[in-house]
């Protein structure tokens, strides 16, 4: 690296936030373990990876819609609806 090339990287990192370097001077292995641990924490806390869905959508239907419940946490189901 030149003088003037390490130059414009000192200037590159002193506008780029740490965090993010750190990121980017991972190899992709690093990454790869790093964003699984980032998805394993994301489910913990009650994340879900099912896409939003698309209301744009010529097959939106919104009575298909699981809703899920709002802690993440398994729901109630009923499992008999009579009165017994």
């Amino acid at each position: 690296m030149t003088g003037e090339d390490s130059a414009t990287a000192a200037l590159l990192e002193s506008c780029i936030d740490e965090e993010v370097l750190e990121w980017y001077r991972m190899s992709p292995q690093e990454r790869w373990l790093e964003s699984m641990k980032l998805w394993e924490t994301y489910i913990l806390l009650g994340g879900r990876l099912e896409p939003e869905p698309d209301t744009q959508s010529p097959f939106y239907d919104p009575q298909a819609q699981d809703r899920g419940t709002v802690d993440g946490r398994a729901g109630l189901r009923a499992l008999r609806r009579s009165g017994v």
